[in-house]
């Protein structure tokens, strides 16, 4: 980053964190969170032509699934539980002189997670994320790029384990008015054959997803936003016995509030809350949300 920058980008450089994953297992009872729901205003807001910088990130989440909803979309006060998850983020960024105006980011991610639910608790570290995003700025107030994970098959325990590998791919866009906020993703989760010792072997949902951010720039600190999160995923395929699971295809529409504090340039802190507005074969979504930034 050049000296003579603006302090506008130094405070962009604090939300350009490409944001994480939720764990996508083939069992609609663990669907409780759409793809990506994690991210937070200006997620996208990203530079070009920068010198390298590194971005450490907690996120947090916490659902009060209470209820779920079945295959009519109807909502029922059973059969939910009480989840709550979180990410630690290692993000590098950089640029090359070679490629100019584009702008490169590497993620190692480590979740974990803890589940309550029918006179039962459990929790541990879940998968590990890799992967990178590169994008461009068409204008210099719009940024458009792709990202990239793999989520591996296994965590600390079976329960926080997906055992099958999967790719989580999205297109990232951003625009920014002088008081007003806009960006958001749009992709899919493929998953690799679910293997199980002794057990039928599954093809996963192929998962479809998008999150948007809208903002208002009320402050140089203070940012409020709406958060609109959308979820469709295909029915799990049992090899072994060649037919669909029953009710294992869901979808899930949530609407959110939420508000991002600009500690100084190299802290800041989002939260947010968001329930379902429609859904099926899935829990209800009634979390709050929360990530903390640092960046050096």
């Amino acid at each position: 980053m050049r000296q003579t920058e603006k302090p506008e980008r130094l405070r962009s450089l604090l939300r350009l964190v490409v944001p994480g994953v939720v764990l996508v297992y083939a069992s609609p009872a663990y669907a409780a969170d759409v793809t990506l729901g994690i991210i937070g205003p200006h997620e996208y807001d990203l530079p070009v032509d920068f010198k390298p910088f590194n971005v450490l990130v907690q996120y947090g989440d916490g659902n009060a699934a209470g209820s779920t909803y079945n295959s009519m979309g109807q909502r029922q006060a059973h059969g939910g539980s009480h989840t709550w998850a979180g990410m630690t983020k290692y993000v590098h960024f950089r640029s090359f002189e070679a490629i100019p105006h584009v702008g490169f980011a590497f993620e190692l991610i480590q979740s974990e997670s803890y589940s309550l639910a029918n006179g039962t608790d459990y929790g541990g570290l879940g998968p590990t994320i890799v992967g990178p995003a590169a994008w461009f700025k068409p204008n210099a107030h719009s940024t458009f790029g792709i990202q990239t994970f793999m989520q591996t098959p296994e965590g600390t325990r079976d329960a926080t384990s997906p055992h099958y590998w999967s790719n989580i791919s999205s297109f990232i866009f951003d625009y920014e008015w002088e008081h007003f906020s806009f960006d958001g993703d749009a992709g899919t989760v493929v998953g690799s054959t679910k293997h199980v010792k002794g057990a039928h072997s599954y093809s996963p949902g192929v998962v479809f997803y998008s999150n948007l951010r809208f903002s208002w720039k009320a402050t140089q600190k203070l940012e409020p936003f709406v958060a609109f999160d959308w979820q469709n995923v295909t029915g799990t395929y049992d090899n072994s016995a060649k037919r669909y699971l029953d009710d294992s295809n869901s979808r899930e529409t949530t609407l959110g509030l939420g508000l991002m504090y600009n500690i100084s340039r190299h802290f800041s802190v989002t939260g947010r809350y968001s329930h379902s507005l429609e859904a099926r074969n899935t829990p209800e979504t009634n979390a709050y949300y929360v990530k903390f930034v640092y960046l050096w």
